[in-house]
């Protein structure tokens, strides 16, 4: 089947890739924007997770076709399956997600009450992606999965969970392990999430943060062996590009994903959700949590009575009154809050954090798996991890901070004069 597509032009969806697009689980995803309350910042940014999973499928197929065009394959069937495979997990990475944003995650339940067998007995509070498992291995999709396609809902699982174990040895060709590579086209720092997304994204709001040479960093990706496991490589010739699309990346989130209408919207969602009076909560059953997307929470919050609700279903947000950036903690935002606290106005504080790369986590569960850096020309040249092959990691290994203080609009002229009393 063609789809066409603003971003891409043509895409092209076999018969059995189709069957996963006609569930009504993987429909749902046309009910959930991409941006969630971005297009109150960005009107264009009406843009939703289905036509995002189909592009990112696209993306995820030209990646593999470009990095494995002259590999010498064991098992000639190998190539089909693992391309098949990258496409499918690429277009269900995100059929988990919940209504308009991650702040719904806080209404979600237990893990436990997902009654996920890899996860069995973990009380932790469930996110979008232990749900995206849930429809994977318990669900309509998983019997579409199994019918037609020449491996297991498991396999699609391994690539978008790395923490799984694996348990046969379907992602060897040889003596070659293929898992990590693969799970990178569809998760890393340079993956096709995020080819896609930064592209869309830029294009749906009208804005030029996005726009990178994505061809040019799909036509310089190749592999690199290490002991035995095949891993995600970039050419040097394309190392700028990187660095532009890591930057690129980096400003989208600074300049339209932390906007300060999205970022308000957000913070009385977080505040209903977290109210006594909240009564919506995200189902642990499977086909209930179909119906749930945007439209549902949408009405929900229009026929509620709490404040938070209805000022996001009549659009009536706070009021920016304070922005500073910064690089870490700001003691001048902390010194204005206990401030405005002491005078009693009604303000929300949102710290919005922004860091290049994953690169720069301190916790070991979140570090990417190896990207590296080849030189097809330079015979001599040492294959090193990318986040050592460029300086942008050290220039921009601070976290970025945006510190605001919302404001009651009726009490926003007093607020804003006592401050400039400060």
């Amino acid at each position: 089947m063609e789809i066409r597509d603003p971003l891409h032009g043509s895409m092209y969806f076999s018969d059995s890739e189709v069957k996963i697009l006609d569930t009504l689980e993987f429909q749902r995803l046309r009910a959930i924007k991409q941006l969630g309350f971005s297009e109150f910042s960005f009107p264009g940014a009406t843009h939703n997770r289905y036509l995002h999973s189909l592009g990112v499928s696209h993306v995820a197929g030209m990646v593999f076709d470009s990095i494995f065009k002259v590999y010498p394959f064991k098992k000639p069937s190998k190539k089909h399956q693992y391309r098949q495979l990258c496409r499918l997990a690429a277009m269900l990475h995100d059929v988990g997600h919940g209504p308009l944003s991650h702040t719904t995650e806080q209404v979600m339940p237990k893990l436990s009450q997902l009654k996920l067998s890899v996860y069995d007995g973990n009380e932790r509070q469930a996110n979008h992606e232990d749900y995206t498992l849930k429809f994977l291995l318990d669900s309509n999709i998983t019997e579409v999965i199994k019918e037609n396609f020449e491996f297991t809902p498991y396999h699609v699982a391994l690539l978008i969970d790395k923490a799984l174990p694996e348990k046969d040895d379907f992602f060897f060709d040889g003596v070659i392990n293929f898992r990590p590579i693969l799970s990178q086209i569809v998760s890393s720092e340079l993956d096709a999430d995020r080819m896609d997304y930064l592209e869309r994204d830029s294009y749906f709001c009208g804005t030029n943060y996005g726009k990178v040479d994505i061809e040019w960093l799909i036509q310089n990706l190749t592999f690199h062996v290490k002991e035995n496991k095949l891993f995600l490589a970039l050419n040097r010739r394309a190392l700028y590009s990187f660095d532009d699309f890591l930057i690129s990346r980096h400003h989208m989130h600074l300049m339209v994903y932390f906007h300060h209408k999205s970022i308000i919207y957000e913070e009385m969602l977080n505040r209903y959700l977290t109210s006594a009076e909240c009564d919506f909560v995200l189902p642990a059953d499977i086909q209930q949590y179909t119906k749930y997307n945007d439209y549902k929470l949408y009405e929900h919050l229009s026929l509620s009575s709490n404040p938070w609700a209805q000022r996001i279903s009549q659009r009536k947000p706070f009021k920016v009154l304070i922005e500073l950036h910064s690089i870490g903690e700001n003691e001048r935002f902390e010194k204005l809050k206990i401030d405005l606290e002491k005078e009693g106005f009604q303000t929300i504080h949102a710290s919005s954090h922004a860091r290049l790369s994953k690169y720069h986590s301190g916790s070991p569960t979140d570090k990417a798996l190896d990207i590296f850096v080849v030189d097809s020309y330079d015979k001599w040249f040492e294959p090193s991890p990318i986040n050592n092959s460029t300086e942008i990691f050290k220039k921009y290994e601070g976290t970025r901070v945006i510190d605001r203080i919302y404001i009651d609009p009726a009490q926003y002229e007093k607020a804003e004069t006592f401050i400039s009393r400060k």
